[in-house]
């Protein structure tokens, strides 16, 4: 008895020792605590529970050091297995050869195509998708009334011509664009800000687009109340939120701001998805992955990939979509009737989603890069543009100094600029740009 105890004992023994090693698993976010740390702890514990011989280890930054800190664990030959990156940061990181392509772990067709494009460089995809947003476009129906507009724009000519009327028969402005990103709305119109890597930006076709932005400001359509700043959302959210603004571009999150702070307009307010323009690109499309940086071994890559895809599964993306009040990533779980669907008696916040979900599939996170100092380049060409819209200087005349400016910085680069907007997207600026990273802890806010 004893003998068969012994041998009972050693070969448990013996069966332990040539088990699978546990594999140990460090993903990275950011900006994610405190407010979605349940979310990921019980999603550590459920794949933990179902996977015991892998270790997940959880690691969150703030949003503006996570950068640093990949590129100091990747130099020191310790990299985490998954970190959490935005679209430009990886096409900077994959460029710099600091990433993997994932292709042949991402398991078939699970994303959106747009997210996959999104993640495509050079022929490679960099990265596991997960969440999105865009921007719906609320508008005041008594505003419109008063002003004999039936309908909801289709386009951008139609969000000037009704600011501008909104303007003329009710001394209200009627529309507030982000003209500190007036390089992605120019692209988001199917007009080049560069091409064979030098700026092109002031001809006939870019001077008649900065006219109509000139001819509405210069009757009221446009609010002048931070119209050139970084971030003029703030101010047209308060000028919304008065009664003073006809339509606001907006994230769907921005409905219950409304709703919260100003129960009068909300009660006026309705949404429709904002208009794609020519370039067939969804407005505010802001793709957050996991990416795989370089010197992790590949033979923990099978394991990684598993986790990843459980990560951004449609089940798990649609658990923290709903948390975050953003868009899935995964493609059943962004067709989910939560998204989709429109109750009976529903209001603008209801509706701003089930609008947001229909863009979904357009949505495009779109720069450029290459270029060092873009933001200097960026401001002179808002520079520019605000001496021409608000009647400073001729308008062909600015954008002549912008363009000069914007060549000489160029020129001192050589031929490394490029319009890095996904394989499917030609370098001609026919697709919206973005170049400012938003703080992703704002993004409920707005």
């Amino acid at each position: 008895m004893k003998i068969k105890t012994m041998l009972a004992a050693l070969m448990a023994t013996a069966s332990l020792a040539s088990a699978a090693p546990v594999q140990k698993i460090e993903f990275w976010t950011f900006s994610m605590k405190p407010k979605f740390t349940p979310y990921f702890e019980d999603l550590v514990r459920r794949y933990e529970s179902s996977n015991p011989d892998v270790k997940l280890e959880w690691v969150d930054f703030p949003w503006d050091i996570i950068q640093t800190k990949l590129v100091t664990r990747i130099v020191a030959g310790t990299p985490p297995a998954l970190v959490n990156l935005n679209v430009p940061w990886a096409d900077e990181f994959a460029r710099d050869g600091l990433l993997q392509p994932v292709d042949a772990l991402l398991g078939g067709s699970r994303y959106l195509p747009a997210a996959l494009q999104d993640l495509n460089f050079g022929g490679k995809t960099y990265g596991f998708p997960l969440y999105s947003n865009v921007a719906v476009i609320a508008y005041n129906r008594e505003l419109f009334a008063a002003a004999g507009i039936p309908h909801a724009p289709r386009n951008l000519d139609e969000q000037l011509a009704f600011a501008r009327q909104i303007a003329q028969r009710t001394g209200k402005a009627g529309l507030c664009p982000a003209l500190a990103k007036v390089d992605g709305l120019m692209l988001q119109q199917g007009l080049p800000v560069l091409s064979g890597g030098r700026a092109v930006f002031n001809s006939p076709a870019h001077v008649a687009f900065i006219r109509k932005l000139a001819d509405t400001y210069r009757v009221g359509g446009l609010l002048k109340d931070s119209l050139f700043a970084e971030d003029n959302f703030p101010a047209a959210i308060d000028a919304y939120k008065g009664g003073r603004l006809g339509m606001l571009l907006a994230p769907p999150t921005a409905l219950k701001r409304i709703q919260s702070d100003s129960r009068d307009i909300y009660a006026i307010t309705d949404v429709a998805p904002a208009p794609l323009g020519p370039t067939g690109i969804a407005d505010g499309g802001w793709l957050i992955h996991f990416g795989i940086p370089a010197g992790v071994p590949s033979a923990q890559l099978p394991a990684i990939g598993k986790f990843a895809r459980y990560l951004t599964s449609d089940e798990n993306a649609f658990a923290f979509a709903k948390q975050a009040s953003v868009f899935p990533s995964a493609a059943r779980a962004s067709a989910d009737p939560f998204f989709l669907s429109v109750p009976p008696g529903a209001g603008a916040a209801e509706k701003a989603v089930a609008a947001g979900a229909v863009s979904m599939p357009h949505a495009r996170t779109m720069y450029v890069s290459g270029i060092e100092d873009y933001d200097e380049l960026r401001r002179a060409l808002v520079k520019a543009v605000e001496a021409a819209v608000t009647g400073r200087q001729d308008i062909q005349q600015a954008l002549d100094t912008a363009v000069a400016t914007w060549n000489k910085k160029l020129s001192r680069m050589g031929s490394g600029t490029k319009c890095n907007t996904g394989s499917s997207v030609p370098c001609d600026g026919s697709r919206l740009m973005k170049h400012f990273v938003p703080d992703p802890k704002l993004m409920g806010a707005r």
